[in-house]
């Protein structure tokens, strides 16, 4: 399953963690019906069996506000709600975000 975010400090442990393993972080507004999906989608992607060599997390982009923003300005990638970003060593490796954040998508990419 997935592990929310709230903090900075979580946040760039995280970060570190992408030298050695790729770090998928989904981008969720609780106030958008376009991203009540996406979350449902990427959870249908996890419960199946989702790729190993990867950890999985979430922040709220309205409740953790700075975190979503640390996110966009380390990862060089323009802030969209909902958003998919996979990235490794410390790179934006794929993004997608809004309707394209699907499980169809998400396999497409790790598997």
């Amino acid at each position: 399953m997935w592990k929310e975010i709230t903090t900075l400090e979580e946040w760039n442990g995280l970060l570190e963690q992408s030298e050695g393993k790729q770090q998928l972080i989904l981008k969720h507004s609780t106030r958008c019906p376009v991203s009540s999906s996406a979350l449902e989608e990427f959870e249908d992607y996890l419960k199946d069996t989702p790729n190993a060599n990867t950890d999985y997390y979430l922040v709220k982009v309205i409740e953790s506000r700075p975190v979503s923003n640390q996110i966009a300005e380390d990862l060089n990638v323009t802030h969209a709600s909902p958003q998919i970003i996979l990235f490794k060593d410390k790179k934006n490796a794929w993004n997608s975000s809004h309707w394209s954040v699907t499980k169809k998508h998400i396999a497409a990419v790790l598997d």
